[in-house]
């Protein structure tokens, strides 16, 4: 069972998924505007956040971009908006998956399900089966200042803890895990997205900008792979430069 917050303004709608989402289990709650979405988020700090993009009060854009300043929950947006730049709008903002409008419940709660299992369902922060005080144990992947915990759903940059989305994470441990080798855009999109939703290359470099820009000073580690896609190249030791 997860905490889903519903944020939809059409209360017949909001009712409507929250019913749905209880079918299956879960505990869901409702905010009808934007200024309560974001309250009831710090309150309650839900699992997953079904998102509209049109709300009074403040958009669902503007929702968004406040949610993904301060948390990594996953977030669902429901759009009447159709336009592909729309689209690149909510993913850019943090947005981890898009429904258009109007949309049939059923595939609402396959979404739903599928976001839920790319993270960790802990209200605590904690991995699952684990107790406040018990050791955590996981394996670390380092590529120079990178150093991600696939187990623990961490990533650190130069030991600073990077914010990213779970897309965002999910690309990092897949280059971190093969660094040097060049993934192509079809496969990142096959592996990453799991043929979820309509996407197209353009959602593959969104988020690969918005990866490097967490990165900083060490965004060049990613590195374009022209006419394939992209890879995570390791800065060469002092060994391996060439006198």
């Amino acid at each position: 069972m997860a905490r889903i917050l519903v944020v939809e303004d059409e209360r017949d709608l909001n009712d409507l998924v929250a019913r749905h989402l209880r079918q299956e289990g879960h505990e869901a709650m409702q905010a009808f505007d934007g200024p309560d979405a974001l309250i009831a988020v710090a309150a309650a700090k839900p699992d997953l956040v079904v998102l509209d993009w049109m709300l009074p009060g403040l958009d669902g854009i503007t929702v968004c971009r406040k949610i993904r300043d301060q948390y990594l929950v996953p977030i669902l947006m429901l759009t009447a908006r159709v336009e592909e730049a729309d689209i690149i709008l909510g993913l850019e903002v943090g947005a981890d998956d898009y429904l258009t409008k109007p949309f049939r419940m059923r595939e609402l709660v396959a979404r739903v399900r599928a976001l839920l299992r790319r993270v960790e369902l802990d209200s605590r922060g904690l991995p699952i089966g684990e107790s406040e005080t018990a050791p955590i144990e996981t394996d670390m992947i380092t590529v120079g200042p990178i150093s991600v915990s696939p187990d623990m759903r961490t990533a650190l940059i130069n030991d600073a803890e990077l914010d990213l989305t779970p897309k965002e994470f999910d690309l990092l441990v897949l280059f971190a895990s093969n660094p040097g080798r060049a993934f192509s855009r079809d496969y990142l999109l096959e592996r990453i997205w799991s043929n979820e939703y309509e996407v197209t290359d353009r959602t593959v470099d969104t988020h690969v900008q918005r990866l490097r820009k967490k990165l900083g000073d060490d965004a060049g580690l990613i590195r374009t792979v022209w006419g394939i896609g992209y890879k995570l190249q390791p800065r060469p030791t002092a060994a391996q430069r060439p006198a």
